[in-house]
């Protein structure tokens, strides 16, 4: 079935426009539908500066649809992934509150840090929430959240990121950081230090909102952390 925006029997008067090239300013024809044109006359290729990219924010087809997404769409696919990711972990632990906040916690802290460093934004924050899907809320309320273990959060993982649409290939690196969490050989790529980092200072603002923090475990910490701007959140969590 043909996408009804797509679908020129639902066009309206307007639908088909003339835009000036930003190159010469000579007119190009558009179509509502085109992604981007080359001028005829300069040769310019640009976007179509009046397409609604509106639906291809969340639609799982809209690659095939309309071509190669736009950064400006591409970030908005990557934004409302998290949230959705963000909404099954939390009906997942369903009201296990404490594991819910320790994942809050750490995919909060995996974000600044991401942003920070200028690491995979979508990787990194997908694998913050699903990092410790291995134990079902329900059953766990009164535990401690501890070390995930990976080899059980695989499949939960995978379940969860296919039930969001994700992408083949995130889903593949998410899968693939979770899998080596818990491997202390060297050659870490960045968003496998930002994930550790960020479980580190979720641990940090844990400990120092139940009064157990001291100087000998945040000097650990800075010595535990594995990016700048972990060291700059451990100073900031000990000095607030």
């Amino acid at each position: 079935m043909k996408c009804p925006g797509q679908d020129m029997q639902f066009w309206k008067p307007g639908d088909i426009y003339e835009v000036d090239c930003p190159g010469c300013g000579r007119t190009v024809e558009f179509f509502k539908d085109d992604t981007a044109r080359r001028c005829g006359h300069c040769g310019h290729r640009f976007a179509n500066p009046k397409m609604d990219f509106g639906c291809a924010a969340y639609c799982p087809y809209a690659e095939q649809c309309i071509g190669d997404l736009p950064p400006e769409v591409a970030a908005q696919q990557e934004s409302l992934l998290k949230d959705k990711v963000a909404i099954a972990v939390k009906q997942y632990y369903g009201r296990d509150f404490q594991r819910i906040g320790h994942a809050s916690r750490v995919a909060r802290y995996a974000e600044q840090l991401a942003r920070a460093e200028n690491a995979n934004l979508a990787v990194v924050l997908a694998a913050a929430y699903l990092l410790d899907v291995d134990r079902a809320g329900a059953d766990n309320a009164s535990s401690d959240p501890g070390a995930p273990d990976t080899v059980k959060a695989l499949p939960v993982a995978r379940a969860i990121l296919d039930r969001v649409n994700a992408r083949g290939e995130l889903t593949a690196a998410v899968c693939d950081l979770i899998t080596q969490l818990n491997d202390n050989g060297s050659g870490a790529s960045l968003e496998l230090r930002i994930v550790r980092d960020a479980i580190l200072l979720a641990g940090l603002e844990e400990q120092k909102r139940d009064g157990a923090l001291d100087e000998t475990d945040l000097q650990q910490a800075v010595e535990a952390c594995g990016t700048d701007a972990c060291h700059q959140q451990a100073n900031a969590l000990m000095a607030g």
